[in-house]
């Protein structure tokens, strides 16, 4: 399963879990190996695994540098698919929604490694998906903003109905354009929830808005 920790792939892996169609077996995240994060999301390797184990699921981390280049990912990203693929493991779940030129850009890769990509919520209605999200009992924090798309004081926030009915005109209700990206706590398929507080929140870039969630 491709994890970024965020509600889209939390989504992904209960549908997988409810068809039970695929027997997932771990959890694959790219972390910046120097910042000890989430790449893109920023949240912390401990909340990661944190999670991953409230999952009950091992995690495999794809680590790269904080200035990593295409080159760099690809070739990390290609070791671990090809270890995975030694092991058993013959397809790769994502939580995309639309983008059709990262799904073609994912497949090729995976072919690449003898593998197949599965998308099981692919084209599903956004604002649906989000309300299903809400209404299903899953709870999430917003971790990092792109305030070319989204005033920053939306990073830290609690992704509920407020949350939604806050978000301007253009905006997608998932962040499924890079808008936000979240860290999901709380919900039905996890074995109990991961206790967090919002800690400093920062801009990097002149861009990315990042609150930092500290666990306890």
């Amino acid at each position: 399963m491709s994890w970024s920790g965020g509600k889209d792939s939390a989504l992904a892996l209960a549908e997988v879990r409810t068809r039970r169609s695929l027997d997932v077996v771990a959890l694959l995240t790219t972390v910046t190996q120097d910042y000890g994060r989430v790449s893109m999301h920023g949240v912390r390797r401990t909340l990661l695994k944190a999670q991953a184990d409230a999952l009950g699921l091992p995690l495999v981390e794809v680590s790269i540098t904080r200035d990593a280049t295409n080159e760099e990912y690809e070739t990390s990203m290609a070791r671990t698919l090809s270890a995975s693929k030694e092991a058993g493991v013959a397809t790769v779940v994502f939580g995309d929604l639309f983008l059709e030129d990262l799904r073609a850009y994912r497949e090729e890769k995976l072919r690449q490694a003898d593998m197949k990509a599965v998308f099981p919520i692919w084209k599903s209605d956004p604002e649906r998906l989000a309300q299903r999200f809400i209404a299903a009992g899953f709870r999430a924090v917003t971790t990092c903003v792109d305030t070319q798309a989204l005033a920053r004081e939306f990073v830290g926030r609690e992704f509920d109905e407020a949350f939604l009915a806050d978000l301007p005109d253009g905006v997608d209700p998932c962040g499924e354009n890079g808008e936000f990206h979240s860290f999901v706590y709380d919900g039905p398929i996890l074995r109990r929830a991961i206790a967090v507080r919002t800690g400093e929140k920062v801009l990097r870039e002149g861009r990315f808005a990042f609150c930092d969630l500290v666990e306890g």
